[in-house]
């Protein structure tokens, strides 16, 4: 009975697929108040204004505030859908330059802790998606649990956002440490946020790679130094995306130009070019019932 269930549901996973693969980014940092959401919404409005089909995940999922950083309202969310209260494509959002907004919860400590059973309904729920994308980008939760694991290493992308401080550097490479050690993800592009100059954010990655090449075998690529701008602040105030409410501002411009290389990141032509692949890897194998999804 089992077996049949998990069948049924790599079945609704594969009809996710399409010619166009999916690229999926997964922006996490290990520390909250590094700035990874702005950057994450960031990238997606760039995106969007290019014409690509973007859709944000808030991982947060207990804690959520993308939707809250857009002036958006969540009616429902993913603890509705999990709930069988609605289908998931009953509370996307539609945010600026028609980016998809899937909305987490807030405030509900069960949300950061699934079971089974929930994970095996999140992988029914994404399999009933019909939404075609282009980028997928996941805003995660701050810290190392098995959510933000399971995100990170089910990306094809896993980006580091990390700002000059010692807490912000100590996380991240625990973050890096687990992600590499114990789930084999060996790559990450880091984003230097808030820095004063670019010869800081050079420093600042020099500063988390002199570690991590010592302990680590981990490849490590600075893909964006953000400079610290006063205008995100007020674009959050606004509840508006920086690039939007102030597009030439130094971050925006970096926003931009972080997103355009994001684009040319080549999109692997194997499974984990898919959707379906990011689904079925995002959620924590069931040590009693097997693997929820086998190839």
């Amino acid at each position: 009975m089992i077996e049949t269930s998990m069948q049924d549901q790599a079945s609704g996973l594969r009809r996710l697929t399409n010619p166009s693969r999916t690229k999926v980014i997964t922006v996490t940092g290990g520390k909250g108040g590094v700035g990874k959401t702005n950057v994450t919404l960031g990238m997606a409005a760039s995106m969007a204004r290019q014409g690509k089909k973007v859709m944000v995940l808030d991982a947060d999922l207990g804690l959520a505030n993308v939707d809250v950083l857009l002036g958006l309202r969540a009616g429902k969310n993913l603890s509705h859908v999990l709930q069988g209260v609605c289908d998931l494509k009953d509370i996307i959002l539609e945010g600026p330059h028609g980016m998809k907004i899937v909305p987490a919860s807030s405030g509900l400590q069960g949300m950061t802790e699934l079971t089974p059973a929930q994970h095996a309904g999140l992988i029914r729920a994404f399999g009933t998606l019909e939404e075609e994308v282009d980028v997928l980008l996941v805003d995660t939760a701050a810290g190392i649990s098995d959510m933000v694991l399971s995100f990170s290493r089910a990306a094809q992308d896993v980006v580091i956002v990390v700002c000059d401080e010692p807490t912000s550097i100590t996380d991240a490479y625990a973050l890096i440490k687990v992600l590499s050690r114990e789930h084999g993800v060996t790559r990450f592009k880091v984003v230097a946020n808030m820095v004063r100059s670019y010869r800081e954010g050079r420093d600042l990655f020099t500063k988390l790679t002199r570690v991590t090449e010592r302990f680590l075998n981990a490849n490590l690529e600075l893909v964006a130094c953000v400079p610290v701008d006063e205008r995100v602040r007020q674009a959050v105030r606004k509840q508006k995306v920086v690039i939007d409410a102030f597009p030439r501002s130094p971050a925006s411009l970096a926003m931009n130009a972080l997103a355009n290389k994001a684009l040319t990141w080549p999109v692997p032509r194997n499974p984990g070019g898919h959707l379906e692949f990011f689904v079925e890897r995002l959620l924590i194998k069931n040590d009693d019932a097997g693997e929820l999804i086998r190839e």
